[in-house]
């Protein structure tokens, strides 16, 4: 990745992870809670693709396995937003534009359901069942309800600063002006007019010159 994408990505993960533990996790919502990390890394990952989209899924899901309060084992969300986050990139539009809203929030429907399934499987496989007690049907309705929900003020602000990120607007903005301020420069300055309005000058002096001359040759042959 590059470091502009590095660099982008780690501040968002870290800006969601501690709004979602200080503030989301507080409201004590019936069923799941809505999950901001996810809706980060599937906002970067439909701007990034499936290869940056498991990436920043892997560091985001590390980085939510070792801030507490987590009680699980390390490693766990980091593998299941690895492999939501690669999901979600293959969604990503050819041209990188999204023609309407259908498609990014089924992705999060999907994301949010297939989340809850892949952390109940992957926490099955060591032995941890607290998924079966609290209702995994209802774990799943409403970390879909809420992640949807969440969805419309969280995903399209990624996407952008994604996209300007990509794009580097700064740099080609910087190189533009400096473009267009040296180009306007040059024209405001007249150099190139002057030199020619100079060297026109002084060939129309040349010219009358010689026919100045000329006509006084002509007049004392005449005399």
């Amino acid at each position: 990745m590059r470091f502009n994408r590095m660099l982008l990505s780690t501040a968002l993960v870290v800006v969601a992870l501690v709004i979602q533990v200080s503030v989301l996790a507080r409201l004590h919502l019936p069923g799941a809670v809505p999950d901001l990390v996810l809706l980060t890394v599937l906002g970067l990952a439909m701007v990034y693709g499936h290869v940056g989209g498991a990436l920043v899924g892997f560091g985001a899901g590390l980085l939510a396995d070792l801030v507490p309060p987590a009680d699980h084992a390390a490693g766990r969300y980091a593998l299941v937003l690895c492999v939501i986050g690669y999901l979600a990139g293959l969604a990503k539009p050819e041209n990188g534009r999204l023609k309407s809203a259908s498609g990014p929030m089924a992705v999060v429907v999907a994301a949010a359901i297939g989340t809850t399934l892949l952390y109940a499987g992957v926490g099955a496989l060591v032995g941890d069942t607290a998924a079966r007690h609290v209702g995994l049907v209802s774990l799943m309705v409403t970390a879909a309800a809420y992640d949807l929900l969440l969805a419309p003020f969280v995903v399209p602000g990624i996407m952008a600063l994604a996209r300007r990120a990509e794009n580097d607007p700064l740099a080609e903005g910087g190189s533009g002006a400096k473009a267009a301020d040296v180009s306007s420069g040059w024209l405001s300055s007249g150099t190139g007019l002057r030199v020619s309005g100079q060297r026109g000058g002084l060939r129309a002096k040349a010219v009358k010159a010689r026919v100045a001359r000329a006509g006084r040759i002509k007049g004392v042959k005449r005399l």
